[in-house]
């Protein structure tokens, strides 16, 4: 664990974030007094690849209901004259 002031902490800001990121614990003192920790957070749950599949085969079908037009500003011309 690595210790640091509020001063260090200030001017180092990126240099501490990036060493809590690679998984360092960071204690940040005041005065001597320790007053806070930077650590980093835990990962985040990954989506399970089944899931993950089933959320773009329903974007594909989305999208295959879309109409088809091969010109934006024709589609807009369209979309204002409803």
């Amino acid at each position: 664990m690595r210790k640091t002031s509020v001063r260090e902490l200030h001017i180092h800001t990126s240099e501490l974030v990036r060493e809590a990121a690679e998984g360092g614990v960071i204690l940040i003192e005041r005065r001597g007094e320790p007053v806070a920790e930077l650590r980093p957070i835990t990962a985040p749950l990954r989506m399970p690849a089944g899931k993950k599949a089933r959320i773009f085969d329903s974007m594909r079908e989305i999208w295959a209901r879309m109409p088809q037009v091969s010109d934006s500003t024709k589609m807009i011309e369209e979309d204002r004259d409803r």
